[in-house]
């Protein structure tokens, strides 16, 4: 199947929730590639989730933090997930991290989660890391990041919200954020820059989704 054929059959129609998954004993069998989606609360992760897959609903947005409290699995419309009906792709939306006034053992119980499951899932493709750009990197980024450096899972980072930043801010940010990624191993020597409002860089998204499931365009 070509690059193009792919992505049409990807994003030509609007895609569907099909699981959502509280903790490590739930997680569905290794199928298809999956993409994970993690970032702070209010990082704008499910604006872009139903942006990129071009579905208005399909990731619940809120403007309260916090609101994913579980590994939300999307796939692209028309497959059940069960056996002999796998989607060619799954994204995964991750919770939320970084809300001060969670109860720590909610975020503790985040932290393993979040750690547990990107350790061995063979299927696991690539997270892709989502940074406010009106904030730019914060430590609890930091910490992700270690803890995705750790366990040797490829990550990218991902500006989110660029629209609210000057445009002549908008290159420097994405310059130094990528500088801060060069001792990290794990990490993916890109840094895309979107805005889910004005749908600015929802294309590169896509072009990186497909990149990371199933290999470089040939």
């Amino acid at each position: 199947m070509s690059r193009s054929a792919t992505e049409a059959e990807l994003f030509g129609k609007p895609w569907q929730f099909i699981r959502g998954v509280p903790s490590m004993e739930h997680l569905p069998p290794e199928g298809p590639p999956e993409i994970a989606l993690a970032g702070r609360s209010n990082v704008g992760k499910s604006s872009l989730i139903n942006a990129v897959t071009g579905t208005r609903g399909l990731a619940r947005t809120s403007n309260t933090p916090g609101g994913t409290q579980e590994l939300n699995f999307v796939v692209p419309g028309g497959f059940t997930g069960g056996a002999g009906d796998l989607p060619p792709l799954a994204l995964v939306d991750m919770p939320g991290y970084g809300y001060a006034q969670a109860p720590k053992a909610k975020v503790d119980a985040w932290t393993r989660f979040v750690f547990d499951y990107p350790r061995g899932r063979a299927t696991l493709k690539r997270v892709f890391l989502l940074i406010d750009a009106r904030h730019g990197i914060k430590e609890n980024d930091r910490s992700v990041m270690d803890m995705l450096d750790k366990a040797a899972v490829s990550y990218q980072l991902v500006l989110t919200k660029c629209d609210h930043l000057r445009a002549s801010a908008v290159e420097p940010l994405r310059v130094a954020t990528l500088a801060a990624l060069q001792k990290r191993g794990a990490a993916f020597p890109e840094v895309l820059v979107t805005s889910a409002a004005k749908g600015i860089g929802i294309d590169d998204v896509r072009a990186a989704l497909l990149a990371a499931a199933f290999g470089p365009a040939r």
